[in-house]
């Protein structure tokens, strides 16, 4: 019957993790689209221009860069990071609950394909 509890108690902390990570992705998110719109709600587009309205932040150190400079697109490109960071976090944490449990196997299984999440993401980044 321990057990039973120990496992109810790692499936609810995982409910609550991925909650608070949707919920902090959204208000930062939402923060950020405050200060963009507060700084560029008013402008008009362009149009003619394409390449003008391309988003810069497209590595974490830009995102980081933007960040600490108050950029609206930053601060909305950091929460989308968020947003996926918190499903990959929910697989770090089921590795570890699976370890408490003493469940090699699925363990084992969790860490693969959270090495394989991790080695895409760093691969995407060259690209």
């Amino acid at each position: 019957m321990k057990k039973f509890r120990h496992d109810r108690d790692i499936q609810l902390m995982i409910g609550n993790l991925l909650r608070a990570g949707v919920v902090l992705a959204f208000f930062i998110v939402l923060a950020g689209a405050v200060i963009y719109l507060f700084r560029h709600g008013n402008e008009l587009p362009e149009y003619h221009v394409f390449q003008r309205g391309l988003n810069n932040f497209h590595t974490f150190s830009a995102i980081w860069e933007g960040l600490l400079a108050g950029h609206g697109r930053a601060i909305i490109q950091f929460g989308i990071v968020v947003l996926i960071l918190t499903p990959i976090s929910r697989i770090a944490f089921s590795v570890i609950g699976f370890l408490l449990e003493k469940d090699y196997l699925y363990a084992g299984i969790t860490l693969a394909v959270l090495a394989i999440i991790i080695s895409s993401l760093i691969a995407g980044m060259g690209a």
